[in-house]
């Protein structure tokens, strides 16, 4: 593996994506394809730009922030996001990953849960539509939950 991914974008202290203020870090590639996903652009695994695990390191302990993984879908390379996972929680970080898959399918797959063993929650599940509820914290349809460490 070299340790380089497809960044779609880095948001520096946002606070919408898990509590307090954060890195939120949108990795491309998602096969989910939920109907009315606010960025279908951001399926296509070959999005956004390369950048390697140290240059995201990089500007995470700029920011000196907790971080998020989004996409996209961080569960579409389960392996390289286990990587970065390790490395951000290494560097003493919270980390919270929005994935489209549900915690029954993540802990039916050995390698998707272990990509997110050390992660501190999880936002899961497909956003639909039809449960969009703008007033949610930290979700964008009713269905998604927040499923904390130790899952």
């Amino acid at each position: 593996m070299d340790n380089t991914y497809q960044v779609l974008g880095i948001m520096r202290g946002t606070t919408v994506d898990g509590p307090g203020f954060r890195t939120s870090i949108y990795l491309a590639g998602c096969s989910h394809a939920c109907p009315g996903c606010h960025n279908p652009q951001s399926w296509n695994p070959e999005g956004g730009s390369p950048m390697t695990l140290e240059e995201i390191m990089e500007i995470v302990r700029e920011e000196d922030f907790d971080v998020t993984l989004s996409g996209g879908d961080p569960l579409f390379n389960p392996e390289s996001t286990r990587i970065l996972i390790h490395a951000l929680k290494n560097d003493g970080r919270n980390v919270w990953v929005y994935t489209g898959f549900t915690i029954e399918e993540i802990e039916a797959d050995a390698t998707l849960s272990e990509a997110v063993s050390e992660a501190d929650a999880i936002v899961e599940g497909p956003f639909i539509a039809a449960l969009r509820d703008p007033d949610l914290l930290f979700r964008g349809s009713s269905n998604q939950r927040i499923i904390k460490k130790n899952f």
